[in-house]
């Protein structure tokens, strides 16, 4: 059979399929999200996200130095904050002898090359375990917005190099710009949670941090799953307000959103690779389903592939192993 054209000719070997692979991860590519909580010598395993831990500050600071070491150049915050300190306020979140203010001085000292950003919403800090503050049961936007700013501002004097809104209230990355350039944090990035969905997968995240909704859900100010276009809407303001970079979550049940993100956008796109997709692979993994190994490579490319820049994802370390095997 006579063909003008073999496709499999540039597939044949590793060596070739190497050669003109499109996408290729990297150490350069992932963001480490790591949970801190307050005591000393404390790593304590979430039980649904096997393999990751909730860890005292002595043990995030070793866990850091070893992901620098790794080639991991960025890290995201989230604290557990102790129940007698949350409330309806968002006062603790700008303690400036909070766990997250201590985390970065002690992170940045220990790594000074080390890029981290800090998770700002109130869901932590709430006694009912919502991202704002609740007014008769509804959670009310503008007062919260008033509170992420103290929270983002707190976070660039304790040393954070970006602040991450994950909150997805209105004008809030408007309102953090203008209060960090005000404040004089003119070298303080954004990462906005642009594009973020109200999703059944923030489950394991939930049990990590004691941080899941007291009442109701956050489909009021989280995005509807079934929306394509408000995406972009909600992108585009955030960068208009001034966002240096924006994010797309979950990652995986929305590939589609990250391509149209990324088309739409002259910023660099992260995506996040969440808890519920992180135990996911574990559980198949774990009953002899897929191959765990593969099966990671795969979902960063994947989400790579679709448009995202940067990927905060669980397992970043794991990748790093696989990829200088």
């Amino acid at each position: 059979m006579y063909l003008q054209r073999r496709n499999r000719i540039l597939r044949q070997s590793p060596a070739i399929r190497s050669l003109v692979a499109e996408t290729a991860l990297s150490p350069n590519d992932f963001i480490a999200p790591l949970f801190i909580d307050e005591g000393e010598n404390i790593a304590f395993e979430i039980p649904s996200m096997p393999n990751y831990y909730r860890r005292s500050l002595d043990l995030t600071v070793k866990e850091v130095e070893e992901l620098w070491s790794m080639g991991i150049k960025s890290v995201l915050l989230f604290i557990k904050a102790k129940d007698e300190v949350k409330d309806n306020t968002g006062l603790e979140a700008w303690n400036p002898d909070g766990l997250m203010q201590r985390s970065i001085k002690a992170i940045k000292n220990a790594v000074p090359g080390m890029l981290v950003m800090t998770d700002v919403a109130l869901d932590p800090y709430s006694s009912y375990g919502h991202d704002g503050i609740v007014t008769d049961g509804e959670i009310v936007n503008d007062e919260t917005v008033e509170a992420l700013v103290k929270m983002s501002i707190s976070h660039a004097v304790a040393g954070a190099d970006m602040v991450a809104p994950s909150d997805m209230m209105d004008g809030r990355i408007g309102a953090i710009r203008g209060g960090l350039e005000k404040s004089g944090f003119t070298k303080t990035g954004i990462m906005a949670y642009s594009a973020k969905y109200a999703s059944c997968f923030y489950g394991p995240f939930r049990d990590a941090l004691d941080s899941a909704p007291g009442f109701g859900d956050k489909k009021t100010y989280q995005m509807d799953y079934a929306n394509r276009k408000e995406a972009i809407k909600e992108t585009l303001m955030d960068i208009e307000e001034g966002a240096d970079i924006v994010m797309v979550k979950p990652a995986l049940a929305y590939l589609d959103i990250i391509r149209e993100v990324k088309d739409a956008v002259d910023v660099p796109v992260s995506a996040y690779n969440i808890s519920g997709e992180y135990a996911m692979v574990k559980a198949a993994a774990k009953m002899g389903w897929l191959n765990e190994d593969k099966a990671i490579l795969e979902i960063l490319t994947a989400i790579k592939r679709a448009g995202a820049d940067l990927i905060a994802t669980y397992f970043a370390k794991d990748a790093v192993k696989l990829l200088t095997q």
